[in-house]
């Protein structure tokens, strides 16, 4: 049987179709995304688990068991994290009439404030801080509803991660095929095994990445003498997984408590100055260091990429749009026409001015 002849299609036609195949793809992800980010986040988890059943197996541990524990592990170290944060927010929450109490003195204060140098009166900012505080509970709202939401999914993800698990040949065999139409093929299984190893490699080092920030930021607040070091310290850490709008949270929150707990507002504005440092050597030696080096996606992909994820789905799209971005790369090198698009995304090291392509 004769091979049908390729069609090779003009500039001016391929744009348009690969501009509305990226137009369904993010249709498709923001209207099925409740559906789909468990599944991918279950993926990440499973992938950052595998070398824990991978262990058990070569111990002559049941495939079964072996699984079991691998998730049993996964949700035990989250649920101690998390067992960690309630006991010390239940023991933040017995301040909270101390806390009122001094916010109300603030708020006097700020009024006296106001009024002596701007002229503006108390009816006036009462009705400022009434719409606020009408937004914020509003946004409360929104937040009680998406932590519910995420509860719900927290369930959901235990179950896919041991599913994956258990059917990661099958799942593995199922790209093959649908890539390559053959059950072998070197090219996809390359692919494949590195994608697995970026992920594995960004994961960890995200992870090293927060436990060093959580350590500084404890350290820091303790040094000031901020109440509940601890706990703001690895909130910070975890809030800082969110990129943009986690750092900024990570600072409100311990300059809140020196407001609140300290007489001088000096110590809010250590606070600030503390936390400003340690998100310097955050971006320019830890994240470079042992984050971004293990995707070799640079920073204008990076935050384009980011904020496409949060248009698409919020929070989760945010924290998924650098792995993603990471294995669209992989597949990109692979692919001969759409090399051009690897080295838009990727961060290898340019030639210096000067060297030629045969001294590299």
């Amino acid at each position: 049987m004769n091979e049908a002849p390729k069609v090779d299609l003009p500039f001016y036609v391929k744009a348009p179709l690969v501009l509305l195949g990226l137009a369904l793809l993010v249709f498709t992800l923001h209207i099925a995304g409740e559906i789909l980010f468990p599944i991918f986040f279950a993926a990440i988890f499973a992938i950052l688990l595998l070398p824990i059943e991978q262990w058990l197996r070569r111990h002559r541990v049941p495939e079964l068991l072996a699984i079991g524990l691998t998730v049993l592990v996964g949700v035990v170290a989250l649920a101690g994290l998390l067992y960690f944060i309630y006991l010390q927010a239940a023991q933040l929450a017995s301040q909270l009439p101390l806390f009122k109490v001094k916010l109300l003195q603030a708020q006097q204060e700020l009024v006296r404030w106001l009024d002596a140098h701007f002229g503006i009166t108390n009816e006036r900012l009462l009705g400022w801080l009434r719409e606020g505080t009408s937004r914020g509970t509003a946004l409360l709202g929104q937040t009680l509803t998406t932590v519910s939401g995420l509860l719900v999914v927290a369930t959901l993800v235990p179950v896919y991660v041991f599913l994956l698990l258990l059917y990661r040949e099958r799942l593995v065999t199922f790209l093959i095929q649908v890539f390559s139409g053959r059950r072998h093929d070197t090219g996809v299984e390359e692919v494949l095994h590195e994608s697995k190893s970026t992920i594995q490699s960004y994961m960890v080092g995200l992870l090293i990445e927060g436990g060093i920030v959580a350590v500084l930021n404890v350290i820091g607040l303790l040094l000031l003498g901020i109440p509940y070091a601890l706990l703001l310290g690895v909130l910070g850490a975890l809030l800082n997984f969110i990129p943009y709008i986690g750092g900024l949270i990570a600072i409100l929150l311990p300059v809140l408590m020196a407001f609140v707990a300290k007489d001088s507002y000096g110590y809010a504005i250590g606070v600030v100055v503390v936390y400003m440092v340690i998100q310097f050597i955050d971006n320019h030696i830890l994240i470079p260091r042992i984050v971004a080096g293990k995707v070799q996606v640079n920073a204008l992909a990076a935050i384009v990429g980011v904020l496409v994820g949060n248009a698409i789905g919020g929070v989760p799209g945010m924290f998924l749009a650098l792995p993603g971005i990471a294995i669209l790369k992989i597949v990109f090198d692979r692919i001969e026409p759409m090399k051009p698009w690897a080295t838009l995304l990727g961060d290898e090291e340019r030639p210096r001015p000067g060297k030629s392509a045969r001294s590299r």
